[in-house]
């Protein structure tokens, strides 16, 4: 299979949903708003929609693959490849006019991630990358950012929406990065904030409570630009683990951080 062709069709089809959301974000109803299976995580039409969308066509770009989807979408695969997908990441941004959301689109084989897509909607940039091959933003090769120290990185992380037994650390860890990096961010969309980390406009992300949706794709790209990416406890299950810790050059000392406070309860 060419991944490059695969990767190209992907691409095409992310634009047509990011353009279909750009319309349907200029007149949306607020009212039209759902909760889904928590506290604050909402859904809209636009976002089933989209998914809709985005499933047809990977059916048509790799007949009998398994397809995973934040909205319901669980199709069981024929072969050794599964789709992983988010229509909407950012939905309460969508739903309050921030314009910070993204189409994200992995692509699995045999359990190993090969593809990634992720299309901020609003700037339409598009962050993708195959394996073996470098990350580009469009048509520009990226590369995580190169600085080393904590004390010199922009973070940016992101709260759940319920598992909150481990709030107390969660904000332990983040007092901490607050008192020794240049900030934190909160963008609200956890494949916008891997992509940056993939572009070197931050130098690291982390989160918990994570589905793999959520991260797939943004993930693969920050690998494929240079970076790490980690569960908490230093191992490569963030994709189902649902927890995360990507970053350049200052991944090490950023996870020493995370575990020194994680691990305590």
């Amino acid at each position: 299979m060419n991944l490059d062709l695969v990767r190209k069709s992907v691409i095409e089809n992310a634009n047509e949903v990011g353009a279909f959301i750009r319309q349907e974000q200029q007149n949306f109803d607020k009212a039209k708003t759902e909760q889904k299976d928590g506290f604050n995580n909402l859904v809209s039409y636009v976002d089933k929609k989209a998914e809709k969308l985005i499933v047809n066509a990977l059916k048509k770009i790799l007949p009998g693959s398994g397809i995973l989807g934040e909205e319901g979408a669980n199709i069981k695969s024929q072969n050794e490849y599964e789709w992983i997908i988010d229509p909407l990441d950012g939905t309460t941004n969508f739903i309050h006019g921030i314009p910070l959301f993204a189409v994200s689109i992995g692509l699995s084989r045999s359990g190993k991630l090969v593809l990634g897509v992720v299309l901020e909607v609003n700037s339409r940039e598009c962050f993708h990358a195959i394996e073996n091959e470098n990350a580009f933003c469009n048509e520009s090769e990226i590369q995580v950012s190169p600085t080393k120290l904590l004390s010199e990185s922009l973070l940016a992380t992101g709260f759940p929406y319920n598992h909150f037994t481990k709030r107390e650390d969660y904000l332990n860890i983040i007092k901490h990065f607050l008192d020794h990096s240049h900030g934190i961010r909160r963008l609200g969309s956890a494949a916008v904030d891997l992509a940056y980390v993939a572009c070197g406009r931050l130098e690291g992300f982390f989160e918990y409570n994570l589905n793999p949706w959520d991260v797939a794709a943004g993930a693969f790209i920050v690998q494929q630009a240079g970076g790490f990416v980690t569960d908490f406890d230093g191992g490569d299950n963030f994709l189902f683990g649902d927890q995360i810790c990507a970053a350049g050059h200052c991944h090490a000392e950023m996870l020493q951080s995370i575990q020194s406070f994680w691990n305590k309860s």
